[in-house]
Formats: C-alpha cells, sequence, structure tokens
C-alpha cells in the first residue's frame, strides 16, 4: 500500500507536504501545499488503458 501524502500546519504559519512520516517540502502557502500534494497525487494514479 502507498504511504499517505498529507498537509500540516507549521509553528510559523507556513505548510509542509509529508508522504507518510518524510516531509516532502515545507515553507509553502496553503495553496501552494494543496497544489503540490494535488501534483504528486495525480503522479501516481495509474494511468488507464487506450480505449478501443
Amino acid at each position: 500500500m502507498s504511504e499517505m501524502i498529507r498537509v500540516k500546519p507549521t509553528h510559523d504559519g507556513t505548510y509542509t507536504v509529508y508522504r507518510g512520516p518524510v516531509a516532502l517540502i515545507s515553507g509553502l502557502t496553503r495553496l501552494q501545499a494543496e497544489r503540490y500534494e494535488a501534483s504528486i497525487a495525480s503522479q501516481r494514479r495509474p494511468s488507464l488503458p487506450p480505449e478501443i
């Protein structure tokens, strides 16, 4: 099973994106963190086969 990707606020008002226990990036605004989280999630989705 893949590790959960999540966004958490920090004490200084910025946000950090985590994959499991590992911090991937920090010091972001909430919007930046949510966009980063969404981009990672979309990359991890399996692509569908082309329709015939």
